[in-house]
């Protein structure tokens, strides 16, 4: 089974599944999302999509209006998914900001009372938001664990990515996929991965495709196929794992078996 392990909310869904078909993928972990780059038609009204998500990003909003909104996000996720079981598994947002007991709650409500399957995307925009993430780790030792993932790529920098290091060796329980494959710092990235298990490597977005060639090499147990749709196209990333894989149980590891084998599904 062929399973893009990271795509967002595409509106309207026939599109998204369109697309899934054209790529042969057969299911998708869908993402919640803010803007909807895939509206655009001009690089205009591109800026317009993206500037919602800078704002967030930089900490415009209140810790009451993430709330809000992701509550509103993830009601919308699971009605998609409740709508095409066959199709789609979920990963769920948790805002950052929020107590333990107001954490290990949203876990509780949002994410297990759903059937979602991880935790996540987070976005940090700065450190104080890396750092953050020690809530919803800690939650989940109260709740349950789940596989988190985190945008590794700009703008968190190496400084950031060495605070979330930090974080999976306090939480080796936790498996931890750093999205994007830590962007320009990909080889200490996949160095650190090497000697942690519980790290999981995102192929979408990587800054080069030697990156991904040397991630596919080193770990491929741990590196999973996404295309970050809409901001990728599922059809090239799976083609760039097909031709960099250095054989095809490789290539069938990071299209499908991994994931599967990360969510128990």
């Amino acid at each position: 089974m062929i399973v893009d392990s990271h795509e967002h909310i595409m509106l309207p869904t026939e599109k998204q599944i369109q697309m899934m078909d054209k790529a042969g993928v057969d299911k998708t972990v869908l993402f919640c999302s803010a803007p909807h780059p895939e509206k655009a038609a001009t690089l205009d009204e591109m800026e317009a999509e993206m500037n919602s998500l800078y704002k967030l990003l930089a900490g415009a909003n209140s810790k009451e209006a993430n709330i809000v909104r992701q509550r509103r996000n993830i009601a919308e996720l699971v009605t998609i998914i409740k709508n095409y079981p066959d199709r789609f598994y979920g990963f769920g947002s948790v805002p950052l900001g929020m107590s333990l007991k107001e954490t290990e709650e949203w876990i509780y409500n949002h994410i297990i009372a759903n059937s979602l399957q991880g935790i996540g995307e987070f976005t940090p925009g700065n450190e104080q938001q890396i750092l953050q993430l020690d809530a919803i780790f800690e939650a989940m030792r109260g709740t349950k664990v789940y596989p988190v993932w985190v945008h590794t790529f700009n703008p968190v920098t190496m400084d950031g990515i060495k605070l979330l290091m930090g974080l999976c060796e306090k939480y080796p329980e936790i498996p931890v996929v750093f999205g994007h494959l830590g962007g320009t710092n990909w080889i200490e990235v996949i160095k650190f991965a090497r000697t942690h298990k519980n790290i999981y490597l995102d192929l979408s977005a990587a800054f080069a495709s030697i990156a991904t060639k040397m991630a596919l090499i080193e770990l491929p147990e741990r590196c999973l196929y996404t295309s970050d749709a809409p901001y990728g196209e599922p059809y090239l990333y799976r083609e760039l794992i097909e031709f960099s894989s250095p054989s095809k149980a490789t290539a069938n590891m990071v299209l499908g078996d991994n994931i599967m084998k990360l969510l128990n599904i």
